[in-house]
Order: C-alpha cells, then structure tokens, then sequence
C-alpha cells in the first residue's frame, strides 16, 4: 500500500512473517505464538540444526516454514535470507528483527571484539533486517516491523555499556523510522523486554554483576511473544514487559539521580554505584 494509510496486520492463516533469532529464547516462543495462528514462518539464525528441529515441532498439515541460515552481522547474508524467504513466500507482512548477543564486562576490561561484535549483531543487524525486508513489506497491501531492543536501552548498566548502547540504537532508530513510514502502508512496534527467562546469557552466568537477577526472577518468554502478537495487531508504538521497565525508562527520563536511587533499593549498589 504505498503512498496508503496504514493497515493493521492481522496475524494468522496467510501472514509471512520472518523472525531472526528464532531458534531460542524470545525469538522461539514468538515462531510457537505466531505459528499456532496459522501463519507461514521464516525462521531465521546461525545454526540451522536447531531451526530444522523447531520446524519440525512446528509443522502442520500444509504448513511451508522455511528454514533460514542467516548471520545477522552479515549484510549478505540477511538480504539473501529475507529476499529468498519473500520470494518463496510470496510476499512478506510481518518482520520481527529479535536476534541478540550480549557479553556483559566492564569496558576497561572488555575486549574490543565482543564490542564489535555485539555492535555488528545488535545494531547493524537490526538495520540490515529493516533494509533488506522494507520492499518486500511495502509492496504488499501492509506490514509490520518489530524491533526487539531492551530495557537497558532506557537506562543502561555498569557492565553492559555497550549492550545498552546497542539497544538504545535500535531504540532510536525504530522511532524516527515509525515517522517515516508513516503513510508507507508499514508499522513498527519497538519492544522493551526486562529480564526474560531465555538463554541469553548462558555463555557468562558465573561472571554476571550483582544487580542481575535473571537467574531467579526472569519473566517468561512466552508471555512476552503473547504480548507482542497483540502490539503488532492493535498498532502499538512501544511494548515494555514486564511493566516495571516502562516505570524505570520515565523515572529515567525525568531524573536519573532518582531512578539511580530506586535501583539501588531493587537490585544493590552495584546497579548504579556511583552517587552524583
């Protein structure tokens, strides 16, 4: 629908949707939601072993899921997942852009390639997602984007300075292209997530820093995949989940000095040590 109003996508039989970082965590639970509704798959990620097995446990009489090899830090790599996809899709109506890496360290001590490499994967590849699925999306009747950024991209915390870097990236990008698009027939939701229960951080457990408490109080993942098939259908600008996040990003906004204060309450000294 270019140069048209925007039309709300209606997940279900007949929806293309592609997901990056789909064989686990957060990326997984939305390829069960969105597939229980009928929709035909894209499924996205690195290791096609374990996209093959969710496939499978997804599949259905005349489902077409296709399996994608796709490295997100590679521009050839996405156009190549998200044209193939399209084209033996038909088209394409929704695109969640949710692959992530983190390597949480304090950044005297971090080597600089797990910075390049979390700014590559979170941040180039959020954009080589976008780039490559706008044509395909805008050439339909409407599409949707989702931008999956985090809650450390409204107030970032010591060891994961440039994780929050990378996320608030996608969060300002995401916002002004929702502007952009704004009579383009395509949407965009960005997400917010808190501590989910994924494995995220399975690679760095014993090194987390004090104030992380997703070991033992994360939410589920498939709450938030439910919650974000109905932003995508209702149009939202923003999903924060859980909804402390969203209390966090204003007190943020308003007064850092404040929000410092209540997370030192929550989660320690550690979560904001320096006072002034």
């Amino acid at each position: 629908m270019p140069g048209g109003s925007i039309a709300a996508v209606e997940i279900g039989p007949g929806t293309r949707a592609l997901i990056t970082g789909a064989s686990r965590g957060i990326g997984r639970a939305l390829a069960e939601a969105i597939a229980a509704r009928g929709a035909t798959l894209g499924l996205a990620a690195r290791s096609t072993r374990e996209l093959e097995a969710l496939a499978d446990a997804l599949g259905r009489p005349g489902s077409d899921h296709r399996v994608l090899e796709c490295d997100v830090a590679s521009r050839a790599s996405v156009e190549a997942a998200v044209d193939g996809f399209a084209r033996a899709a038909g088209g394409l109506d929704l695109v969640i852009a949710n692959a992530g890496i983190t390597h949480y360290a304090p950044v005297l001590e971090q080597p600089v390639e797990d910075i390049e490499q979390m700014t590559q994967v979170n941040w180039l590849g959020t954009v080589y997602t976008v780039k490559a699925a706008l044509p395909h999306l805008r050439a339909g009747t409407g599409g949707h984007i989702v931008v999956m950024s985090s809650g450390a991209g409204l107030r970032s915390f010591p060891s994961a300075a440039v994780y929050g870097a990378t996320k608030a990236a996608q969060r300002m990008f995401a916002a002004a292209l929702r502007h952009e698009l704004h009579d383009s027939g395509v949407s965009l939701t960005t997400v917010y997530p808190g501590e989910i229960a994924t494995s995220l951080h399975d690679h760095e457990k014993a090194t987390m820093p004090p104030w992380y408490r997703g070991d033992r109080a994360a939410a589920p993942a498939e709450a938030l995949a439910s919650r974000i098939l109905k932003a995508v259908e209702a149009d939202r600008r923003e999903l924060h989940y859980p909804a402390l996040v969203k209390l966090l990003g204003i007190v943020n906004g308003l007064s850092p000095r404040a929000a410092d204060a209540v997370l030192r309450r929550l989660r320690g000294a550690s979560a904001a040590p320096r006072r002034g």
